[in-house]
Parts: C-alpha cells; sequence; structure tokens
C-alpha cells in the first residue's frame, strides 16, 4: 500500500520479518483480498482472533479526511475484535496523494469522486462568477477542466463524467454569450465546450483504465506470491497435501477446505482441513472439478469469479500433492517388501550353512554309531557322541537366537531382571574361550541390572566376535569399571577394527563385515547382542582400539546406587 504499511517493502525485509515470527514460535500468512481492511479482518474471523496489531497510518491528517487509512477502516469494522495501533516514525508523514492507491478505484475513493464533483461545481461556478470581468471564456474552460481532471484521478470515470456534463451545462449557462441560456452564439466556443468534455472524458478513460491494469497486476503479484509461499510450503511440510489445504483455507478465510474422490456411486474425503469438512460437492459453497474422480470442495462462503483462476491453480498443486504422497507411499511398501526379501534371502542362505553343517556333523555321528559294519571302541564312541552333542548344542543356539531376535522385532521378549554379579556374568560366558581372553574385572564393582541368562549371552557373542577376528598369539581383553551410576564392561581386540561408515550396518540381522555372503554364519550375533542390551536399559556401542582393533563397550544400570561419602565420613 501506498498510502499505508510498507511502501515498496524490500522482499528481504519481509524475509526476516517472518524469521523473527517464526523464532518467536508464531506463524506467518499471507491472506489475499482486493480490500485490505475486509481481507484482515475476514482471516481473522476465521482463526478465531480476539486482537489485531497494525501500524498508525501514514498518512497526513488531509489524506485521512479524504480517504481514511486501513487502520481507522479495520477499527471501524472490527466488532468484538480489538484492534491496537502501534506508532512508528513513518506515522503521519505521508503526503496527500490523489493517484492511484490500493491497486484500484475503491468504492470510497469512486464516492469521494462523485462528492467532489457536486460540491467543487457550484464551488468553482461561484468563484468564476465573482472573477467574471476579469478571466475570459478560455480560462473558465480551462478551471473547469482541472476540476474534471481532478475528479478523474480521484473517483475514476463515472465521477469526471458527471463532472463534464455539469462543467459542460454551467459553462454554456454562466459563461457562454449569450448568459443564463443554454445555447452558445459563437461556433469557436461551441469548439471549445465540446473540447472540454472530450478532454475531460479522456482523461477519465485513462485515469480509469490505469486503475484497473494497477489493480489486475497487484492482484497477480499477490497471486504469484502466494502460489510461490504455497510451494514452498509443500516442498517443505511434512505434509505436502494438508499443508496445501491449509494454506487454500488461511488465504481465503474459509472454514473448510476438502479434497474429495470419487467411491463407487459416492464420494470420500482424501484430506480436510478446518471444521465441518464437506462430505460431498453438494455441501460446499463453490466447487473446483480437477478431473473426473477428484474436487476441491470449498466451505464458507461463495468464491467470486475473480479468485476462481488461483483456486483452479490451488486444486490442480493439490492433484499433484496427492499424486506424490501416494507414489511415495507406494515407494516406501516396495521398499519395505524390498527389505523384507532381502533380509529373507540372507536368512535362507545364511541358516541353510548354519543348519546343514551341525546336522551333517550330527548325522554323521549318529549314522556311525548304529552302523555294524565298524567296530567302535569306548574312545571312538565317546568322540562320536561329543560330536553329535556339540553339533546339536550349535544347533540350540541357532534356533535360540533366532527366536530371541524374532520376540525383540515383536517386542515379546520376557526379562527375568535381577541384580547380577558382573565378575560372575564375564566368566560364566569366557568358559569355552579362556585360553584366548584375559580378565581384568575388579571385585568391588557393584551390581548391574540385567538379565542374567541374557547378560551371559551378550558377552558369548561380542567374545566370540573379538576372538574370531583377532590376530593369532594375542588375547582379547576384558576390562570394567564404574561411573555415573552405570557400569562400562569393555571388551577390547587388537583385530583390523570397523571402518566408521559400517559401525551401523554390522548391527544389522544376517550381516558380517567383509563377508561377500552369509556362508559363513548367520549374522545375527552382534545384532541380537545391542536388541538384548537395550531391551535391558542397557547400551553396547562399538569404538576404536588404541593401537588398532575394536572396542565393544556395554554399558548397564547399577542395581543398588552407592551412596556417596558424606564430608564427615571422608574426613
Amino acid at each position: 500500500m501506498r498510502g499505508d504499511g510498507l511502501s515498496g517493502g524490500d522482499p528481504a525485509d519481509l524475509s526476516r520479518q517472518r524469521l523473527l515470527v517464526e523464532s518467536l514460535d508464531g506463524t506467518y500468512h499471507q491472506v489475499v483480498g482486493a480490500d485490505v481492511s475486509a481481507a484482515l479482518l475476514d482471516f481473522a474471523r476465521g482463526v478465531h482472533a480476539t486482537q489485531l496489531v497494525l501500524g498508525a497510518s501514514r498518512r497526513g491528517r488531509l489524506a485521512q479526511i479524504l480517504a481514511p487509512g486501513v487502520g481507522a477502516t479495520t477499527t471501524a469494522d472490527s466488532g468484538p475484535i480489538d484492534v491496537h495501533l502501534v506508532t512508528h516514525e513513518q506515522a503521519r508523514r505521508g503526503r496527500l496523494r490523489l493517484g492511484v492507491r490500493g491497486g484500484g478505484l475503491t468504492t470510497r475513493r469512486r464516492l469521494l469522486g462523485f462528492a467532489l464533483a457536486l460540491a467543487g461545481l457550484p464551488l468553482l461556478t461561484l468563484g468564476l462568477d465573482t472573477l467574471r470581468d476579469d478571466l475570459a471564456l478560455p480560462s473558465d474552460i480551462l478551471a473547469y477542466l482541472v476540476l474534471a481532471v481532478a475528479v478523474a484521478l480521484l473517483g475514476g470515470l463515472w465521477p469526471a463524467l458527471l463532472c463534464a456534463v455539469g462543467g459542460f451545462l454551467l459553462l454554456n449557462f454562466w459563461f457562454t454569450p449569450p448568459l443564463y441560456r443554454f445555447t452558445v452564439a459563437e461556433r469557436e466556443n461551441v469548439f471549445a465546450l465540446v473540447a472540454f468534455v472530450f478532454v475531460a472524458m479522456a482523461v477519465a478513460t485513462v485515469v480509469d483504465g490505469a486503475a484497473r491494469r494497477a489493480r489486475e497486476a497487484a492482484r497477480a503479484s499477490a497471486e504469484a506470491q502466494t502460489l510461490a509461499a504455497l510451494a514452498g510450503s509443500v516442498l517443505h511440510g511434512d505434509d505436502p497435501l494438508e499443508a496445501l489445504l491449509e494454506r487454500v483455507r488461511e488465504s481465503f478465510g474459509l472454514v473448510s477446505v476438502n479434497l474429495l474422490e470419487r467411491h463407487g456411486s459416492g464420494w470420500r474425503i482424501v484430506s480436510t482441513v478446518g471444521g465441518r469438512p464437506c462430505t460431498s460437492p453438494s455441501e460446499g459453497q463453490t466447487e473446483v472439478t480437477i478431473d473426473d474422480d477428484l474436487s476441491l470442495v470449498l466451505r464458507g462462503h461463495p468464491m467470486p469469479a475473480a479468485d476462481r483462476r488461483l483456486i483452479e491453480a490451488f486444486a490442480a498443486h493439490a492433484a499433484i500433492a496427492l499424486r506424490q504422497q501416494r507414489l511415495g507411499e507406494q515407494a516406501a511398501t516396495a521398499e519395505a517388501l524390498e527389505q523384507v526379501d532381502r533380509l529373507r534371502t540372507a536368512l535362507l542362505s545364511a541358516v541353510s550353512h548354519d543348519l546343514r553343517t551341525p546336522l551333517a556333523s550330527a548325522k554323521a555321528a549318529v549314522g556311525s554309531l548304529r552302523s555294524h559294519d565298524v567296530e567302535f571302541s569306548p574312545e571312538d564312541t565317546d568322540e562320536l557322541l561329543a560330536t553329535a552333542e556339540e553339533s546339536l548344542d550349535k544347533l540350540t543356539r541357532l534356533v535360540e537366537n533366532l527366536l530371541d531376535m524374532s520376540r525383540l522385532q515383536a517386542g515379546a521378549l520376557a526379562l527375568a531382571v535381577q541384580p547380577v554379579d558382573v565378575a560372575d556374568a564375564v566368566a560364566a560366558a569366557t568358559t569355552e574361550l579362556s585360553d584366548a581372553v584375559r580378565v581384568a574385572v575388579p571385585d568391588e564393582l557393584p551390581e548391574v541390572t540385567a538379565d542374567p541368562a541374557l547378560l551371559e549371552r551378550i558377552l558369548a557373542n561380542v567374545l566370540s566376535n573379538a576372538v574370531r577376528h583377532s590376530p593369532p598369539g594375542i588375547a582379547v581383553v576384558v576390562t570394567a569399571s564404574e561411573h555415573a551410576g552405570r557400569v562400562e564392561i569393555r571388551v577390547v581386540d587388537h583385530g583390523p577394527g570397523i571402518p566408521g561408515a559400517d559401525r551401523d550396518r554390522v548391527f544389522q540381522p544376517f550381516q558380517r563385515l567383509g563377508d561377500r555372503d552369509n556362508a559363513t554364519g548367520v549374522g545375527l550375533g552382534l545384532a541380537l547382542s545391542r536388541g538384548l542390551a537395550e531391551a535391558m536399559g542397557g547400551t553396547l556401542m562399538p569404538d576404536d582400539t588404541p593401537g588398532g582393533g575394536l572396542t565393544m563397550t556395554l554399558t548397564l544400570p547399577v542395581a543398588v546406587p552407592r551412596p556417596v561419602p558424606s564430608e564427615t565420613e571422608v574426613a
């Protein structure tokens, strides 16, 4: 607005204002409307606002008499909404402008134009009549022409037409011989009067056309800014379709905006914002048909024809957002199915190996014992039975791991949490790996809250992984310490370690870093260990070992926190 607000405002300033509003947990909205006051009040009522804060008008006193500013108009029409006018350094420093304001000629300006014509014509006639002896007819015509131009600039075509016709009649009656009669004796006077009417009408037509083009340009600019803001909200919003519909509702002050899709013989709501959603196009005041199956239905008030183009653009964007949303859902479903298929393939490949090897060993041992062709000594019999038992133990651990992983993913794992001694858990986990592991766990460590069996399995899995990747002759070290109410158990190896980019991948099921396939095992150890640790309220994190290697740190809460010694006890 040239008379109020930011005249020629820099878009960068508006962007900074928007960032400031959002940084204060506010929301920034752009409202489209031909009448600024009406658009503000419609939007305020639509969001149930109780207060409006506006800057004081930059118009001077004379300009406010001719046309009140946005603040005065908004205050007069606000009803129960409180309007607060905040002063600033530019308040009432504006100049009187008779040119096009506000992007077009409003009803108020046209009424002011009629008032100026009706009041100016008799006053000008009285003034010129007192100067009859000093001025000739051409001077009188120029004076009336100036008044007609002023009326045209203020009120446009129709007030200027009234002023021109009235001026023509008054000039003819008061100042053209013979006086006080609607006749003209001389031809040049007829030409002068006709030229006066023609010039006045031409100026009025030009002003009215310029005002109309300015109004159209301002509206096109507002539409472009609204669509640009819409595109930004669609691109950056978590729900592009809902953000788009909310933008439509806010911009036009609607009760609800609904995207409906044909469903059989009726309609179903695809997305809706606002209150009182429409379940069929007949329930709304405005319907925009997108295609044979989609319609955008607006409830609140009928939309004028001038807004139809912008509404249709919003409707087209809504259809695009809906297609993108459904494509995203399809892509997510396809990705989930692909992940499931990939896991299934990996599981079948890995389990086939882990099942085949112990089954083959157990079958061979049992088959040999049942054979009557060979006589086995007691030592050979014991060795074959031990082989069968070891193979069956491997199968048991594999099945238990698979079942526990399934329970973890389903959230159905039962825990028997109780205080557990860390040294005892480490000793139980290193029973089969005592030659390759060196334990340095202090005896004074407090107990931790954990499931004893699951804690032993976590440590066994992590230790077996560390031993498998450690160089020959270098033992894996297990240490532990207490810090801030938690106990950290560290398993330190000096193997090849894990690159930072691959550390998350090794905790995925059926993954073994460095394996080209799953032929070496099912790859559930680390994934299951982290899942079990988190189920007990702990963590399992990898880190680099100084000098090379990997350190796995298992953190668990202390069962009974140690009391902090008082100053007297320390003394």
